[in-house]
């Protein structure tokens, strides 16, 4: 019974790495991500944030990602960065950011 229970934790560990994907984008708030003349602003993106507003993911071809674990992405507020982690809808849950 604890070998299949060792085994089983393994399948289910690997499978949750096989669902998470790689996302590449610029990490903006909400109040700018949809406004063309903030597009890759640091600077706006870092004060925003700073100032209570939420970070979002805003993909090359303009597609935006909210966060549900804001406290992995906050650090890097106008920062161009791949984030590794699952998408439901167009929300990530991020595992982690380089």
């Amino acid at each position: 019974m604890k070998k299949f229970t060792v085994v089983a934790a393994l399948v289910f560990g690997l499978s949750a790495l096989a669902m998470a994907a790689e996302f590449t984008g610029f990490v903006e708030d909400t109040n700018c991500a949809s406004k063309p003349a903030m597009k890759d602003d640091a600077e706006c993106a870092k004060k925003c944030i700073k100032g209570g507003a939420a970070a979002v993911l805003v993909t090359p071809d303009g597609k935006v990602y909210k966060i549900a674990n804001q406290d992995k992405i906050v650090a890097h507020a106008g920062e161009k960065v791949t984030v590794t982690g699952d998408a439901k809808g167009d929300t990530l849950t991020i595992a982690s950011v380089k």
